[in-house]
């Protein structure tokens, strides 16, 4: 295989999930390392393109961090950080991408379904109550704070995200937005808002992105979906129309994705042509956290060699086309 040869920039938008993050050089330098790794072991004929690729981070683990130690919590950082380097030392050492399926998976010590059962059970009959925000702030108080938008926390948010966006967007560069767990329902409103938002659609409402990736994305509930920017519009308004395609990863029993599929909640978006086409992935992720499965983590995402295939198919992607 031969490496396609682009001239436009492209350029990586990752978007980080909730509950506490190391600092963004850190967390940014083990997300490029996971997607390294991850072409380097499928696509060896393509790490010199993806070298070309740029890799960008839209940070706000510190307004989250802040909020999460207002309400007690507490973080030692260094001992993430070291744990985090364990988890992906771990996940380097998976040889091929055929060992990233069930028999690998079924072997990691502490792996359950029970998180994402609950999670299957309870969020549906919360919703009836009203008690969705209740269910999410048991596991991911930030993500509960997002979700009520009824203070400053939650536009700042999207703000770092939008910023960055759009920094791209002005730059011409051929973007692929790729979020995880709390950070796809922020790119989702920031694409929202880039689309329909008086502030911004006039400069930025014809303007694509390539690829939407979701990792782990609680977008398929439909209590969330609920609380997202445009739900209360009519026809197009009520979805971003800046996407090309949607790309959506959920692994086995993660509990923030216990609904695995948005193509079937979103068909409306491709009834009313505005996007080109939402695809679905059910995976396995293997990473370890503190000894355990844990498989929402977003480094086991990024390794994974679904999210490999979708990269370098990106980068394959003529100018024209992408």
């Amino acid at each position: 295989m031969t490496e396609t040869v682009n001239s436009a920039r492209r350029s990586i938008l990752i978007v980080h999930g909730g509950d506490f993050k190391p600092p963004a050089e850190v967390y940014m330098d083990e997300a490029s390392t996971a997607l390294h790794e991850a072409v380097q072991r499928d696509y060896p004929d393509h790490v010199e393109s993806f070298g070309k690729v740029g890799i960008e981070l839209a940070y706000y683990g510190d307004l989250g961090n802040a909020y999460l130690r207002s309400k007690g919590r507490h973080y030692d950082e260094q001992l993430d950080i070291g744990d985090r380097r364990n988890a992906l030392e771990s996940l380097r050492k998976i040889p091929q991408r055929k060992k990233f399926g069930l028999q690998y998976y079924d072997k990691l010590r502490g792996k359950s379904a029970i998180p994402e059962a609950i999670a299957d059970v309870a969020s549906p009959l919360l919703g009836v109550l009203g008690l969705t925000t209740l269910l999410v702030s048991l596991v991911a108080k930030d993500f509960a704070l997002y979700l009520r938008g009824s203070t400053d926390f939650t536009e700042q948010v999207r703000g770092r995200v939008r910023d960055k966006l759009i920094e791209l967007l002005r730059r011409g560069d051929k973007v692929l937005l790729m979020s995880h767990g709390t950070g796809c329902a922020v790119a989702y409103d920031v694409l929202w808002q880039l689309s329909h938002d008086e502030r911004f659609r006039d400069e930025f409402g014809a303007t694509k992105i390539d690829v939407f990736m979701t990792l782990g994305s609680p977008i398929s509930d439909n209590m969330v979906r609920r609380r997202l920017l445009g739900a209360g519009r009519h026809s197009t308004e009520r979805f971003p129309t800046n996407i090309i395609t949607w790309e959506n990863i959920s692994a086995e029993d993660d509990y923030m994705c216990h609904d695995k599929t948005v193509g079937d909640d979103l068909k409306a978006m491709m009834r009313e042509h505005v996007i080109s086409s939402i695809n679905d992935y059910r995976v396995y992720n293997h990473a370890m956290r503190y000894g355990k499965s844990n498989p929402h983590c977003s480094l086991g995402y990024f390794i994974h060699p679904r999210v490999a295939k979708i990269v370098v198919d990106w980068i394959e992607l003529p100018d024209d086309a992408a």
